[in-house]
């Protein structure tokens, strides 16, 4: 049953993508509710999709990488629709429903089985999730760096079109990319932290100097290094929505780096 509704869910979430996308450029209303419907319905299909999974399970096992790139974009559509509550933000959808879709879709794409782990990497599934909870907030940062250089620079041509109408004002767009940040760094280090955890439990070891654990460690610097010229020297608009993207850049990098090597042991 899990299978199909994962089947659902990607269906549910490519057509909710082509209808955001459709009414980013048009100037019909009506898309935006449809868009919305279907991107609940499919996180409906998603939800039980993962419930399913986790019920037929025979035994607790170790996360793999479609478990967590399933939850990544569970957890994207999530916090989209809990900002459709709170701000009616339809555009958001048109950017943050496409990233889910490619996060499923890498999903799919990889084994559907686990690595084998020795018992003491039972911490795996905490650190999974708080890395995951982590990227999703530089996914919403990244989402809302590129919102605001898109805004930026129709201001500056003057080209007040539909697509201009629909974003946020450029303030909102800053706010959200730093909380944004504000809400990832705190959940990125506890994910490194238990990840650190669960090596030395395991291999005697805190830090391996591995690829993937090197590019954790280069992504938290620099997203800490924004954080704080955010907050402490004031840095905003467009210089943080570059660096946002830059950032976020680095996290697919992290993650292209793990899943390459999902095929041998598990650091």
């Amino acid at each position: 049953m899990a299978a199909m509704f994962f089947v659902v869910t990607m269906a549910l979430y490519f057509a909710a993508t082509v209808s955001f996308l459709a009414y980013l450029l048009w100037p019909s209303e009506a898309l935006s509710k449809v868009s919305l419907g279907i991107t609940a319905v499919g996180f409906a299909a998603h939800t039980i999709a993962l419930v399913a999974r986790m019920v037929g399970a025979t035994e607790i096992a170790p996360p793999g990488f479609h478990e967590a790139l399933s939850f990544f974009s569970w957890m994207l559509i999530l916090v989209f629709l809990a900002v459709e509550v709170r701000h009616r933000l339809h555009v958001l959808g048109s950017f943050i429903v496409p990233l889910a879709l490619v996060s499923l879709l890498s999903a799919a794409a990889l084994p559907d089985t686990a690595p084998t782990l020795t018992p003491m990497f039972r911490t795996l599934w905490v650190h999974v999730t708080l890395s995951m909870l982590g990227t999703v907030g530089f996914a919403v940062a990244f989402v809302a760096g590129v919102m605001y250089l898109i805004q930026d620079g129709l201001l500056k041509s003057k080209r007040f079109n539909t697509l201009y109408a629909k974003l946020p004002a450029l303030d909102f767009l800053d706010h959200l990319n730093q909380q944004s940040i504000v809400t990832g760094f705190p959940l990125l280090t506890l994910g490194i932290i238990t990840g650190a955890l669960s090596a030395e439990f395991s291999r005697g070891s805190y830090l391996n100097w591995n690829p993937e654990q090197t590019w954790a460690l280069v992504t938290w610097v620099f997203y800490f290094a924004v954080l704080m010229g955010r907050l402490t020297m004031g840095w905003r608009a467009k210089r943080a929505a570059y660096l946002t993207i830059i950032g976020f850049a680095g996290v697919v990098l992290t993650l292209i780096g793990v899943v390459l090597k999902s095929h041998g042991p598990v650091s």
